[in-house]
């Protein structure tokens, strides 16, 4: 399918057969030294989204996010390596006795080095199992992330180029609705046409003046938007190639989208990682009526005074190796209804699963129809622009011939400019609409962006 819209001179020729005045040369001039300077600015969509990537907030608080849940799924494994610790201690004691000879101030030190290892702890071991899972849903959160980043980015560039288009489109209706306004006061002075038609084109004039000034606010807002999304000023992005043909999708049966989608997506991957943690969960809890077993080693020096006879300082030096075992027989309930619970949490992390499929279901259907509606309307509106285009071409040769009145060009122009900009927004709806069906099918990855760019021109 091949999409194309006019250029801003094709707009303004295809209006009127006049030539410009003094006026509309030196505009034209002006925009062309602008587009000039300005591309040297300009950036492409990938080249943005990179830019995103490194200043977005949202981005960079889910990596950081990332980083921290890694850490703690990397605590985990502490439950089955060995702990080892050092400790030291220092004492005085001063002793005042009523018994002639008692009172003496004497000291100690000691230094313990200790370690365990344990041998058989079932809970553990699980743990480090829910550690790993923990992890995978960390990754899909940051895939989450990423993906949403390129959308938002992706969508933020468009409005930019969409709000460019309208305020080309409405400038152009301008020169237009003035030229239609300077015909309808000459004819009205040499009394070939009532001052009805002055006055409407004044109206119409008046009316495309407003939506200048709005069209020239809203793209200013979006080139904000995008600005303070990549962290640049002045951002240029790049053109829409003319007569670009729009990508098609990679296949045309929705089925194959949703069956990707229940595998892939995210989303589905956190909930299925969630109800493996939660199932080890189970197990986790019931290995709290089991025995545990550590092995454990400490070697000691310690110096301090005799407890009887003459005051004299002795050094013992004591090695300990040995395991130790623990048996839980009653712990009041704690454990049974442990268990209960890990037991509810996994049926609701089943039915969390089962919610996400669904939901991605929905979504990808939805945004799949959603594309093939936008290429239909992108269609339509091409064909629609031709006939625009001809119907304001055959209302002003009936208005020079007397059998159109100045009102049905003026609303020949309104038509034919508004129908340009639709089109020129359903292109880019297209475009970002194909990113937001990968995004919610689950496939999205920064290389799907150069297909675009590829369609892109400075």
């Amino acid at each position: 399918m091949t999409l194309s819209l006019p250029s801003a001179h094709h707009l303004h020729t295809a209006v009127t057969p006049r030539s410009f005045n003094k006026a509309s040369w030196l505009t034209a001039i002006g925009m062309a030294v602008s587009l000039v300077v300005g591309s040297a600015q300009a950036q492409s969509l990938a080249e943005l989204v990179e830019a995103a990537r490194t200043y977005d907030a949202s981005f960079l608080g889910a990596q950081a996010q990332f980083e921290a849940d890694k850490a703690r799924a990397e605590q985990a494994r502490s439950g089955i390596l060995p702990t080892v610790g050092l400790s030291a201690g220092a004492n005085w004691t001063n002793t005042d006795s009523s018994v002639a000879g008692f009172d003496r101030t004497t000291n100690s030190q000691n230094v313990t080095l200790a370690a365990s290892q344990p041998l058989f702890r079932p809970a553990n071991r699980i743990a480090v199992e829910q550690a790993e899972k923990s992890l995978t849903i960390a990754q899909e959160r940051l895939r989450v992330a990423e993906q949403d980043l390129i959308v938002r980015t992706s969508q933020a560039y468009f409005d930019v180029l969409a709000a460019q288009d309208t305020l080309t489109f409405v400038q152009a209706q301008k020169v237009a609705v003035a030229e239609q306004l300077a015909a309808a006061k000459r004819n009205f002075e040499v009394g070939a046409s009532t001052i009805t038609d002055t006055r409407e084109a004044q109206a119409r004039f008046d009316l495309v003046v407003a939506q200048e000034i709005a069209a020239a606010n809203d793209l200013r807002v979006k080139k904000l938007a995008l600005d303070q999304l990549v962290g640049r000023t002045n951002v240029q992005p790049w053109r829409l190639t003319e007569n670009a043909t729009l990508p098609a999708l990679a296949t045309e049966d929705v089925n194959s989208w949703v069956a990707r989608a229940e595998v892939d997506h995210p989303q589905v991957r956190q909930a299925q990682s969630a109800l493996q943690i939660a199932q080890l969960e189970v197990q986790r809890a019931e290995s709290a009526k089991g025995p545990t077993l550590d092995a454990v080693a400490q070697y000691q020096i310690a110096r301090g005074p005799t407890q009887s006879g003459p005051l004299n300082y002795v050094r013992n030096n004591n090695a300990t190796i040995g395991v130790q075992f623990n048996m839980p027989l009653y712990t009041g309930g704690a454990v049974r209804n442990r268990i209960a619970e890990a037991v509810a949490l996994e049926e609701r992390s089943r039915t969390d699963l089962e919610a996400a499929r669904r939901g991605v279901t929905q979504a990808t259907r939805a945004a799949f129809f959603g594309v093939q509606s936008g290429i239909g309307q992108a269609t339509a509106l091409e064909a629609a622009v031709a006939s625009s285009q001809s119907a304001l071409e055959a209302n002003q040769l009936g208005y020079q011939v007397g059998v159109r009145i100045n009102i049905d060009v003026l609303n020949a122009q309104s038509q034919l400019f508004q129908t340009k900009a639709s089109l020129a927004r359903a292109r880019y709806d297209v475009l970002v609409g194909q990113l937001r069906l990968k995004q919610v099918s689950g496939v999205l990855v920064a290389d799907d962006l150069q297909s675009i760019n590829r369609l892109l021109t400075p």
